[in-house]
């Protein structure tokens, strides 16, 4: 007898930000495939990752837990997954197939993670000894080892349009390996799919049909709070970012945004693809879609690029779910503002397939009415740890280096244009705020407190210092080269203020 339970189609992106889309009230952007699919289901507004940076946030949305529970707040690339129920094992357990196609960003790269098969890009870290599926996939077609011919880096605003053809793009393979395991699974299970695309994050190479639909679009410029304007009186996090944007002129960035759009433009495309695949399949009434990101990019707003930091433009994702039809849990042509956060999503899907979430879940259903009034964020350890508390209204950002804090109206402001934490009119939400992250702190973070009342560490300067991988180059993919032992992220060390680069 045939499982009439929903398929799940979650579809996450990398780097991709609440804002970049056209019915969020960018009309720069081109996204006609999820703007319909929005006016289908229900977008929430107020959707965050908890910890804005790849490793940690997947293992949020794989388990459903806080970074506190799973272990990462960082960027721990050698890390395994906690050994919990994931999301695919999950559905498993209630009789679905589960299949995942794209960036998984786990270690080991092989580690399944719960799904049956996984059909994997994980963006080129042969350092771990291991070719993944796209690698072999372009080995078959005569190409092996040509993906970064382009010489653009993972983690830089460089762009140049994609240099083999269209078909042999990440973003399209992606979408066709998810289209042949739709068509290949069991008929009379329900399924779990899982497409991770790992644009738009760097490098920042569309396909020259891409760029061509943004020639003569009007790319809106970044924006830069006042606060941002005066770079003396910036915490030392934000100096750090403002280094790596200052390497690129305005002109610079601007392409670079086009490019970045260009790769956004093309997802949106092989999700339009993917629907019909679903239509001809005749499941596409029968399948629940969830799009959404891991977190966003600056791309030059506030003058900084790139995440690990909790401004919207970083921290603020998208999240769109179009449910089965007729589903009575979900609504449709609907815009939700409570606050929800990537740990949301796993019981979310599992509620809406009526199975109840593990026991280690730390996240709320989307589509119950259980609400919460304010959401907690962390990123990092060090110097550039940055915290976070979201209320209905109001955001604090904290930066422990320096003890200094930001305040934001973001009802009035959601640009963040204005810092209100100086201001007397605020002090009550600040002192209000800061009472709720203290009631968060755990770890190393007690340091910043001192009789019940953040502290902090004592400032220092920043001094930006020329990167000798370029940030994480990649280069020739053929023949392989050997397991070595390098990070998967070197990051930048500040030059000393009197002396030589530590780079």
């Amino acid at each position: 007898m045939t499982d009439k339970r929903p398929n799940v189609l979650l579809i996450v992106t990398d780097h991709w930000a609440a804002e970049h889309l056209g019915f969020a009230g960018n009309p720069a952007i081109i996204t006609p495939g999820l703007n319909e699919l929005s006016a289908c289901g229900v977008r929430y507004t107020n959707a965050y990752s908890e910890c804005p940076v790849c490793i940690p946030a997947r293992r949020t949305l794989m388990t459903g837990m806080s970074p506190k529970s799973h272990g990462d707040r960082v960027f721990r690339d050698d890390l395994r997954m906690p050994h919990v129920t994931t999301m695919a094992q999950a559905f498993r357990d209630a009789g679905y197939q589960a299949d995942a196609v794209g960036k998984l960003h786990v270690h080991p790269q092989r580690d399944r993670i719960g799904f049956d098969s996984v059909i994997l890009d994980d963006e080129g870290r042969p350092q771990w000894g291991t070719l993944d599926d796209y690698d072999i996939y372009l080995g078959d077609q005569g190409l092996a080892g040509r993906q970064f011919d382009h010489g653009m880096s993972n983690n830089q605003y460089n762009w140049r349009p994609w240099h083999l053809a269209e078909e042999h793009h990440p973003t399209n393979w992606a979408g066709r390996m998810m289209a042949r395991t739709i068509k290949r699974r069991d008929p009379d299970k329900p399924a779990f799919w899982y497409l991770g695309f790992r644009h738009p994050h760097p490098p920042l190479v569309p396909p020259q049909s891409m760029l061509e639909l943004y020639r003569d679009a009007e790319i809106d410029p970044p924006y830069v709070g006042h606060w941002a304007r005066d770079p003396d009186r910036l915490p030392f996090a934000i100096s750090a970012l403002h280094s790596r944007t200052n390497l690129y002129t305005d002109a610079q960035m601007m392409a670079a945004k086009r490019a970045f759009y260009a790769l956004c433009t093309q997802i949106d495309f092989q999700i339009r693809y993917l629907i019909g695949t679903l239509r001809l399949e005749g499941i596409l009434d029968d399948t629940i879609i969830m799009f959404t990101s891991d977190h966003g990019d600056m791309l030059g707003n506030h003058d900084m690029a790139a995440k690990r930091i909790f401004y919207e433009s970083s921290a603020n994702i998208p999240m769109i779910l179009s449910a089965n039809k007729g589903n009575p849990k979900a609504a449709e042509g609907a815009v939700d503002d409570r606050l929800v956060g990537f740990a949301d999503v796993m019981p979310t899907l599992l509620d809406l397939c009526d199975i109840a979430p593990p026991a280690t879940v730390d996240g709320i259903s989307m589509v119950g009415a259980e609400t919460r009034e304010a959401l907690y964020g962390e990123c990092g350890e060090d110097d550039h740890a940055t915290r976070m508390i979201r209320d209905a209204r109001y955001k604090l950002i904290y930066y422990p280096l320096g003890n200094h804090s930001q305040l934001f109206d973001l009802a009035e402001d959601p640009h963040e244009m204005t810092d209100l934490a100086r201001d007397p009119d605020h002090d009550d939400t600040l002192a209000r705020l800061h009472d709720r992250l203290v009631a968060q702190i755990y770890g190393t973070d007690l340091d910043w407190i001192s009789g019940g009342t953040l502290v902090g560490k004592p400032d220092r300067p920043y001094a930006w210092a020329p990167h000798r991988s370029l940030n994480s180059q990649r280069g020739d993919g053929w023949p392989p080269s050997p397991k070595v032992e390098i990070p998967q992220i070197e990051w930048t060390k500040e030059r000393q203020p009197d002396g030589p680069s530590n780079s």
